[in-house]
């Protein structure tokens, strides 16, 4: 059941023009992207929205056009993303949006780009319900103050704020619901939002809970919040896998062998591994989870054992320094999770030492890292006790938009 997302930003801003130098509002930078690319993210990180149409005014698509080619090139949202011009009034700009989109939706979002913090939750209650049968969703906020309707410069009646609703975007709606709303209002049928249409069509329009923050960027007021807005985070992952043969005395190899160490933790009476530093497969594994959540390439470009200087190296340090690029990148570690496969040397006496070794090495609390041990049954390469094995899964947090090709402080 295919949902997409309407995404307007044609509008012309007129209220904000002087306070933004005459930049339209759509275009004003968050985090130093334009507005609209916050809200196209933000629908992006939601798994059931297969694309996004994003609406620009006629006389700036080709320039936002090619703003946003480079925006995808840099930091693909991994949804579908197309362009329409935008028209006259709004509800022009939303059938062009809606023309837009492919045959195969069935659901449709639409959103003002002037909402830029719309966030997955919020937009995932309108797919829900949408899922569950409802034709027409809105999210809505309480009414905190009383309303009075004026005339003439008095009070013509005082509302009932009980009964009353603040609207906001996301809409969702069945396409097709929607199009025929679309057709019944006609030409001269004027709306300021969407849900107006279906009302007017005679259909139900149902309601979930909207969100505080979902605020709209309308008044030049409006702009502390753009210098203010919180960095968005989005979970990440990082896998790392890694080998190391036993040394034979028997068969010198062309590596040092080096006394075994899991997670830092000296392993006594083990065998010894072949390696260019101190050879620790747990804590090599590690980094290459943790440069893994930020794109950050693999242990082997940022220390190969080309270098000299690397010769006999704790690999600490090389944890030490994947955290300082990990954390340039806006990396936070929620926890770690560790395997070590081999057939000896027994791992469970051991567990627990390494654990907080590698807590502290992270500056982690324990119970944020596992460390677990598992053999192969007598197969394969460490089943024939000639090496172990270590996996490393990380997540954490990263915030949204950090540049992944950035070096470390830069």
């Amino acid at each position: 059941m295919s949902v997409w997302t309407v995404l307007l930003a044609a509008g012309s801003g007129t209220r904000l023009a002087s306070a933004a130098g005459g930049v339209k509002k759509q275009f004003l930078r968050l985090d130093g992207r334009p507005l609209y690319w916050r809200s196209l993210r933000a629908f992006a990180r939601c798994p059931e929205v297969a694309g996004v149409v994003v609406v620009f005014p006629p006389a700036d698509l080709a320039a936002a056009q090619a703003e946003l080619d480079a925006l995808r090139a840099r930091e693909d949202p991994g949804v579908a993303v197309v362009t329409a011009p935008g028209g006259v009034r709004r509800q022009d700009s939303v059938a062009s949006g809606l023309a837009a989109l492919p045959r195969a939706c069935r659901f449709v979002l639409v959103h003002d780009a002037a909402r830029p913090f719309a966030d997955p939750p919020l937009i995932g209650r309108v797919i829900d319900a949408l899922l569950a049968g409802k034709k027409a969703v809105i999210p809505v906020l309480p009414v905190t103050d009383t309303i009075k309707e004026m005339s003439g410069g008095v009070v013509a009646r005082t509302f009932d704020r009980n009964a009353l609703a603040a609207v906001q975007t996301p809409q969702g709606f069945e396409l097709s619901l929607l199009r025929q709303a679309f057709a019944h209002a006609g030409e001269d049928f004027d709306v300021t939002d969407d849900a107006s249409l279906v009302e007017h069509f005679g259909q139900d329009v149902t309601t979930v809970a909207g969100a505080s923050e979902n605020r709209k960027i309308t008044n030049p007021e409006d702009l502390a919040l753009l210098a203010a807005s919180p960095a968005v985070a989005v979970p990440v992952v990082g896998y790392g896998y890694d080998v190391h043969r036993y040394a034979d005395p028997a068969r010198p190899g062309k590596q040092p062998a080096r006394p075994m160490k899991l997670g830092g933790y000296p392993i006594l009476g083990a065998p010894e591994v072949l390696a260019h530093s101190d050879g620790d497969v747990l804590l090599h594994a590690l980094v290459d989870a943790i440069l893994g959540c930020v794109a950050g390439g693999d242990i082997g470009a940022l220390f190969p054992d080309s270098n000299p200087d690397f010769d006999n190296m704790a690999s600490g340090v090389f944890v030490s320094e994947a955290l300082l690029l990990a954390k340039s990148r806006g990396l936070a570690i929620s926890h770690v999770d560790l395997t070590v496969i081999c057939q000896i040397p027994r791992i469970g006496p051991h567990a627990q030492a390494i654990r907080l070794n590698v807590a502290a090495l992270l500056g982690l609390d324990r119970s944020q890292v596992n460390v677990k041990a598992t053999t192969e049954e007598g197969l394969g390469f460490t089943g024939e006790k000639k090496g172990i094995k270590a996996v490393a899964l990380v997540t954490g947090w990263r915030q949204a938009g950090q540049d992944a090709s950035a070096a470390p402080g830069s």
